[in-house]
């Protein structure tokens, strides 16, 4: 996926220590003084540890940043509050509350001092807000003052309900605030003709779009797409066309997102950028992060997909050009990803496919480690021979290919870090490479070199050894179903005990045997 822009908290190492010390200690007094001005108890509780301050791991260059991360703060400690309160810890309880009090208060106040032009609405909902915080500290207090159990209780029910307006009032506020900031990046990608102001607000925007699906909708509803794809239809901002395509992928992943951009032909836009051999490399692999992004099996909104059936065969062949020539893994992994999505849903992609020998090029570019260099890569390119492998053609591209030889050796893929994320993707390509292996095997050419390359220990091995598919289930059951074909095709190849266990029974009861073996039977 595409390579993200370092933290900003790397660039600050360069800063003077003593000024980014007074930077720091800006935000920490900020709150902490207060809380002891109010009086903050000093708790015997073990809990203080995680008190939540904006120390200098927090700290960041952009203010828009710092005010995110003193939302989620607030976010959390008014989390937090409601633990406290439901177990009637009236001292946390109100420690707490002074202590989003002040964080309230310096977050509007910081707000206030970098923003232009604010609308009616958000003053009017921040000081309602502080009203209401200062109104909620004054409840706690009062608790705290007393220790009759009555009254406490019935306070709570009222410290509850404030509690809950307080949270609204706040989650109103903030989504005010992120319209008007996405709103004023909008304005100045729209009207400025200035590279250096044009990419400055395009960064800002792409930061925000990795704050989660909730600000992409924003953006999406903003206009967001609809401006960033003007600017990938204007010459004179062809530098900035990586950094906008990678910004409209990451509002793609939502609905809104998907809207616009079907508003816009932002599909015909892609597939001319990507045929326009004249862009850079880094221009056409981010244009195929949009376009894997937009054809992902996992998104349940698929409106889009009629226009880009009408450009499919300009952008898969653009594509499979991409794959060939990449120079880099990175390059290969989008290209080849935007593919893998697109074989998903329809077939014609995997027709146009086998024209343009993708199968070919994919089976040499597997051979080269510097491009195929992750699991990563590799579950892309099983993907698409698995979906190819309907395809009856596709039998004789795999031999010639070599093409065997390398589903063999993905059924060996294993993590090297340990990683979820690369363990399931070892996972997907075992399981996908065993799927291609037991499609193919209906060609007797393919299971012969299948045999002779023994694919049938191996899926022997995958099925008893639970640790050797990593427990994975749906690895099982592809390996079971692949050691059927080929057990048809060459029934001498597996020893009574196997085509016993493996073979003969029903599939749901070869699967449960091979759920439940222990480690020391294989």
């Amino acid at each position: 996926l595409p390579s993200l822009p370092l933290p900003c908290s790397m660039h600050l190492i360069q800063v003077d220590s003593v000024q980014r010390w007074m930077e720091d200690l800006k935000l920490m007094t900020d709150c902490e003084c207060m809380c002891i001005l109010q009086s903050k108890p000093i708790s015997a509780e073990k809990d203080e540890q995680n008190e939540l301050i904006l120390s200098s791991q927090y700290s960041t260059c952009d203010n828009l940043q710092l005010l995110l991360k003193r939302a989620w703060i607030i976010s959390t400690e008014l989390t937090r509050i409601a633990e406290k309160l439901e177990k009637n810890r009236w001292q946390r309880v109100h420690s707490m509350t002074v202590r989003v009090n002040c964080h309230v208060r310096s977050m509007i106040n910081e707000y206030n001092t970098f923003t232009r032009n604010s609308s009616e609405e958000m003053y009017q909902f921040g000081c309602l807000l502080i009203d209401k915080c200062s109104e909620f500290t004054a409840f706690t207090e009062r608790c705290i003052q007393t220790e009759d159990e009555q009254i406490l209780k019935s306070m709570k029910s009222c410290i509850n309900e404030t509690l809950t307006t307080i949270a609204q009032y706040f989650g109103q506020l903030i989504e005010l605030v992120l319209t008007h900031e996405a709103q004023n990046l909008l304005r100045q990608i729209e009207l400025s003709d200035s590279v250096y102001i044009t990419e400055s607000a395009i960064s800002s925007l792409f930061s925000l779009t990795q704050e989660g699906a909730h600000l992409c909708r924003i953006i999406a509803k903003e206009g967001g797409v609809v401006a960033l794809f003007k600017i990938c239809r204007q010459d004179c901002f062809r530098c900035l066309y990586p950094q906008t395509l990678r910004t409209l992928a990451s509002i793609c992943c939502v609905e809104e997102g998907m809207h616009q951009l079907e508003k816009v032909d932002g599909i015909l836009c892609l597939a001319d950028i990507l045929t326009d051999n004249t862009h850079s490399e880094a221009t056409h692999a981010e244009a195929a992060a949009v376009i894997a992004q937009i054809t992902s099996p996992h998104l349940t909104f698929t409106q889009h997909l009629s226009s880009f059936l009408e450009n499919m065969e300009e952008i898969v062949t653009a594509l499979v050009k991409l794959c060939q020539e990449a120079s880099s893994g990175e390059v290969f992994l989008l290209a080849s990803a935007a593919l893998a999505n697109i074989t998903f849903f329809d077939t014609m992609a995997c027709e146009i496919l086998l024209q343009l020998n993708a199968m070919k090029i994919l089976l040499a570019a597997c051979s080269d480690k510097d491009i195929v260099d992750t699991p990563y890569s590799r579950d892309q390119v099983v993907t698409i021979l698995a979906n190819m492998s309907v395809l009856d053609q596709c039998a004789s591209e795999i031999i010639q290919g070599n093409g065997v030889q390398l589903l063999m050796d993905m059924l060996f893929e294993r993590s090297s870090s340990g990683n979820s994320a690369e363990v399931a993707a070892c996972e997907r390509v075992q399981q996908k490479s065993a799927v291609t292996l037991a499609r193919l095997s209906r060609d007797p050419e393919v299971a012969d070199a299948a045999v002779k390359l023994s694919c049938i220990p191996r899926l022997i091995k995958l099925c008893r050894s639970p640790t050797e598919r990593n427990n994975s289930d749906s690895v099982l059951v592809a390996c079971l179903v692949a050691l059927r074909r080929l057990a048809v095709m060459s029934p001498d190849g597996l020893e009574e005990s196997d085509f016993q266990q493996l073979v003969k029974p029903r599939l749901v009861d070869s699967f449960l045997l091979c759920t439940n073996m222990e480690e020391s039977f294989v």
